[in-house]
């Protein structure tokens, strides 16, 4: 059996497919099956993109169709701005994926998924955390059969990082901030990869291009796909690549030794002028924090080895023969 594996819970999404491409290519990985969700597109949207990234990169990957909007309120309107129209960079026309989504929920899969192996299956969810949630309000009891729970969301203003959607909230959780406090506040062990690495760790025009070069099908899917996102970083950020989100959850997870954690128990602002926010009480703190101390401490990355990242995902995308060569 591989040492790692998945349940990937996504919204593609330019970085959605970017990391589900690395973990596909991973030779420690078996990808267990991908959920969808709203988010960086409509959820009609969001699992198109996944039965095309899994008919091309990841054969047999089932797909299961997930949450359309937040568990309160209506969902926020698609980014088009930032990952094109279909969500997945408007690259040439594609042809409707010819596989079919799952009959199963997303958040029935999960909890079936696990119960029926118990400490083995870890999720990384890099979209809005419904599924999750769902999966924890129908069967609570997988909280504690789940390896890992990896987070690509958040910031706590370490490196002075603050929110990316507003000055205190990122994306992925102010799509749902409840569904977010709820599997924060779960008792599995959770790994938030926020803004605080996601926003240092840069792939610059020359990765991309040697992704292009040297990945065969997937390098060049990558570079197509990125063009509209990396312009919208060229006019954000003013630097010519992007930042890598998706996929610091995805080496988070097979790589630890990549990040440096702080631990202590996570909160999420569900109302009101900060919706969105989250933050964490250390566990050195000694100052009473009611909302905070009843919940089980969970880590939070606070700092990256860039270039170790960097090598890993284009050793692990360049150096998978099915993914280099035609």
């Amino acid at each position: 059996m591989k040492r790692h594996q998945i349940i990937y819970d996504t919204d593609p999404g330019v970085d959605d497919a970017m990391a589900l491409l690395f973990l596909a290519a991973h030779p420690d990985v078996a990808l267990r099956g991908v959920t969808t969700v709203f988010g960086n597109g409509t959820l009609a949207t969001t699992t198109r993109n996944a039965l095309h990234l899994t008919e091309h990169f990841a054969a047999g990957t089932p797909v299961f169709a997930g949450a359309a909007g937040p568990l309160a309120g209506t969902p926020r309107p698609p980014v088009s701005w930032i990952h094109g129209d279909d969500a997945m960079g408007d690259i040439a026309a594609r042809q409707p994926p010819s596989r079919q989504v799952e009959t199963r929920p997303a958040h029935r899969f999960i909890i079936d998924a696990v119960r029926a192996e118990p400490g083995t299956i870890a999720l990384i969810a890099v979209g809005p955390l419904t599924n999750l949630a769902r999966a924890l309000h129908e069967a609570p009891d997988i909280a504690g059969l789940v390896k890992a729970v990896y987070v690509m969301g958040g910031a706590f203003g370490f490196h002075g990082m603050g929110g990316n959607v507003t000055p205190c909230a990122e994306a992925n959780i102010l799509c749902d901030p409840d569904a977010a406090d709820r599997v924060f506040g779960a008792g599995w062990p959770v790994t938030l990869i926020g803004l605080d690495v996601t926003q240092r760790t840069l792939m610059m025009q020359e990765d991309l291009a040697h992704l292009r070069d040297a990945a065969g099908a997937a390098g060049r899917f990558i570079w197509d796909a990125t063009r509209i996102y990396q312009h919208f970083h060229q006019r954000s950020a003013g630097f010519a690549g992007i930042y890598v989100h998706d996929s610091s959850a995805v080496a988070c997870c097979v790589a630890p030794e990549l990040y440096t954690v702080r631990r202590g128990p996570v909160r999420v602002v569900c109302e009101g002028l900060a919706i969105g926010q989250t933050i964490q009480k250390p566990l050195a703190s000694p100052v009473p924090a009611p909302a905070w101390d009843d919940r089980p401490p969970q880590d939070v990355c606070v700092d990256v080895d860039v270039a170790g990242f960097l090598a890993l995902y284009r050793r692990v995308l360049v150096g998978n023969r099915r993914h280099a060569v035609d």
